[in-house]
């Protein structure tokens, strides 16, 4: 792999013009295919095989007219204080505002609060609830606008109005303040990094230009394949952190071997052969993590998976061609502003005698390593103990801003009708093989207002054909409540013992039952996908370093980041803990699809810092270094690398923090977290402590699996004996490089 990757690098170097060119034109064919393609829109989130998706399933089939999951929209009317809705005046206002959405296109119904009784029992709120022919991604910009204009008629006559339901739900948009900030940080890393402002933005500009085409790419796919604006955001937050990491690397290594004193075009066929080697490993390891989460079964999270493997395969192309043709292009640029100045490469490899951070930092953990442990490993664990209080659920109006009608709504209908008639339960009666569909339909009703925690059954709704029941159900507890989950499996197991008395197949959903499900499928799947990434991550790392302990000590320190991120998420997101730094307003489950995601993530960036930091350690130990001096060359040349660019990713992950999105936040906080704690605890703290306790041991391989695994060749050792080795001028006889050595 080394010597294909040099052959591209010296290639992509000679033929830059060329490169940039084709890159280019690939841009432009995106952005041009964006522009053409409909905008795409979010997609109600569906857990086929579910109990819940069945019932949505046949809900669909059996009542043709409407539509399960379509768009739906409640019009919450409260009376001024000391008044009535009922009131003459205000009962005219509610029918007015009423009367003036029924002639919209999209309209499927509309219901009289005052004929349904959907009156609050003191008279102060009611409520209106109006049906739609399509999804809420469908629903059009005038039958919003309808929506909103007839909530403002109603304003006009004194009465508080608000409109809760999916009708106004809206998409989140890439971009923003909080994004823009921790870009800027990141640029500000790599200009202290690297020292140069040209490598600091040839970092950037790669990174941005893989973000833009892969944005482009999913915008113009995003409705035959119905992609979301999550997705979007994620493939952009991933695709951004990468391909900044990747340039970087490949530009440092870069910058090392012009120190060695090697030709521009041979120092950058090296690097992309070295550093690009890891960078090939590392994202096939992010890819790989990100594709499997399709064993989920969750198409939304597939569809995550799948851009943000795509987004990361896009960054490593760009990494191994366009970097080394812009490096081509900036020439001496690239450098230090010492370099440039003492006119010789070579000088860059000291800096007046004095160690640098990194190795200062190797030989105290070297001196220390048992005290180091111990303190890094008790305190991840701490961090983590949160992690042992993880409810996971599915946010819903109540996670939103008190800004928001949604929100607003939500607590008006909570406070006249109580918690739980914000997440009514659907009971769908399939009596197409039953003798007598009438009793049926009743010993279900009877059945479900038996139920202890149900404070309402509606009446059963008939299917044209007769042979299909719907009855609505309310809980007494708030959707997102341990009680709700409980009454659910306590409402599925009273309706079964009702199948075997009638011969019909009762089924429970809602948009409530559908969450639980999912979020319980979600904690069902998480142990397993654990295991196959842990299980992947020692077996890939045992083929990279020949070792059997190194991989072993990656995985478990990649076990503490995550437990870590996950605590803070629980003491953020679930426990409050400076949430209104942030944002939250409320606290509740953490999204059901985050950890998965997270572990997903976080599997690949971890493996990138072990790969780079103890990938030059082993290429010290094999070129007959001792194990302490492994140590410290691994931090002297990839230290301030990785230390540069876990900084970075976190900077990209926190800009995301400040998004309206729940998913997106939840996401930004744990990325974040997990990428600090597992490049400065996990990488550079705990990793050298334990492999300067381990000595020669950390590197031992079994023979029959030295015979057995493929030889990777990540640390370039083949480069050594196919190509010309670097050759260093002497510094009191080294000639002055002319200005432009391209």
């Amino acid at each position: 792999m080394a010597t294909f990757l040099y052959r591209i690098g010296r290639w992509a170097f000679r033929r830059r013009r060329l490169v940039t060119a084709l890159w280019l034109g690939v841009l432009l064919l995106a952005g041009v295919a964006a522009a053409m393609a409909p905008s795409g829109q979010d997609e109600d989130l569906s857990m086929p095989g579910t109990e819940s998706q069945k019932a949505f399933d046949l809900l669909d089939e059996r009542f043709p007219q409407s539509n399960s999951q379509g768009a739906e929209a409640r019009l919450v009317f409260q009376a001024p204080d000391g008044q009535r809705v009922t009131a003459a005046e205000n009962k005219a206002a509610v029918e007015r505002t009423l009367g003036s959405l029924k002639e919209g296109e999209q309209v499927a119904s509309i219901t009289d609060p005052y004929e349904t009784g959907a009156v609050s029992k003191d008279g102060t709120i009611a409520y209106s609830t109006i049906t739609y022919t399509a999804d809420a991604v469908d629903l059009t910009g005038p039958t919003k606008s309808s929506l909103e204009d007839a909530a403002g008629k109603a304003r006009d006559a004194g009465l508080t109005v608000e409109i809760g339901g999916s009708a106004l739900d809206s998409d989140e948009e890439p971009g923003g303040t909080t994004e823009i900030i921790g870009v800027v940080v990141a640029g500000v890393v790599l200009v202290l990094a690297l020292g140069s402002l040209v490598a600091a933005g040839l970092s950037l500009l790669t990174a941005f230009l893989g973000v833009a085409i892969g944005f482009g790419l999913i915008s113009a796919l995003a409705v035959p394949l119905g992609l979301t604006s999550t997705v979007a955001i994620l493939a952009l937050m991933l695709g951004l952190a990468v391909g900044i990491d990747y340039a970087l690397f490949i530009t440092s290594r870069f910058r090392d071997e012009r120190a060695q004193g090697s030709e521009p075009e041979e120092a950058a066929g090296r690097a992309a052969g070295t550093a690009g080697s890891a960078v090939v490993f590392a994202g096939a390891t992010v890819f790989i993590a990100l594709v499997g989460l399709g064993v989920v079964g969750i198409p939304e999270l597939t569809k995550m998976g799948l851009a943000g493997a795509g987004a990361v395969a896009l960054a490593v192309l760009v990494a191994l061609t366009l970097v080394p043709a812009l490096l081509g292009f900036f020439g001496r640029r690239v450098l230090s502003r010492a370099v440039r100045k003492a006119g010789r490469p070579g000088n860059e490899r000291t800096a007046a005698g004095r160690p640098g951070l990194g190795t200062r930092w190797a030989r105290f953990v070297l001196r220390r390593p048992v005290t180091v442990l111990l303190i890094a490993g008790l305190g991840l664990g701490a961090v983590a103990l949160p992690a042992l209080s993880l409810e996971l659920g599915l946010p819903g109006d109540e996670s939103k801003s008190v800004e928001t009608t949604q929100r607003r709504a939500y607590d008006l209908l909570s406070e006249g009708f109580g918690p739980g008639f914000n997440g009514p339960l659907t009971v769908v009666v399939d009596m197409s093989k039953s003798p007598d569909p009438q009793a049926a339909a009743d010993r279900v009703v009877t059945t479900v207002r038996g139920v202890d925690g149900i404070a309402s059954v509606g009446d059963p709704v008939l299917n044209r054909a007769k042979d299909t029941a719907v009855l609505t159900a309310v809980p007494k507890t708030a959707p997102t409540s341990g009680e709700t989950k409980d009454l659910v499996h306590a409402l599925r197991g009273a309706v079964s013992g009702a199948e075997s008395g009638t011969g019909a197949d009762i089924l429970v959903t809602g948009t409530t039952a559908l969450n639980i499900d999912i979020s319980e499928a979600m904690s069902d799947a998480l142990v397993p996908y654990l295991t196959v990434v842990i299980g992947l991550a020692v077996i890939l790392l045992m083929v990279v370093f020949r070792s059997v302990l190194v991989p072993v000590k990656a995985a478990l320190g990649f076990l503490l980041s995550v437990g870590a991120a996950f605590g803070v998420v629980v003491a953020v997101f679930q426990w409050g803990w400076a949430a209104d730094l942030i944002g939250i307003e409320q606290t509740g489950p953490v999204m059901s699809l985050m950890p998965i995601l997270i572990i997903g993530i976080v599997f690949g960036l971890a493996m990138d810092y072990e790969v780079f930091l103890v990938s030059r350690m082993r290429e010290a130990h094999v070129h007959g270094a001792s194990p302490g001096e492994a140590i410290v060359g691994g931090f002297r040349h990839s230290g301030r690398v990785v230390a540069a660019a876990a900084i970075i990713m976190t900077s990209v992950f926190t800009g995301f923090i400040g998004m309206s999105n729940p998913t997106i936040q939840t996401m930004g906080v744990g990325l974040a977290s997990a990428v600090a704690f597992d490049a400065f605890v996990v990488r550079m703290a705990i990793a050298p402590a334990v492999l300067a306790l381990l000595g020669r041991r950390a590197w031992w391989l079994p023979r029959s699996l030295n015979r057995v695994l493929p030889n990777v060749d990540i640390e370039g050792e083949a480069l050594s004996r196919h190509v010309p080795a670097a050759v260093t001028v002497p510094d009191a006889a080294a000639p002055r490089l002319p200005v432009d050595w391209r």
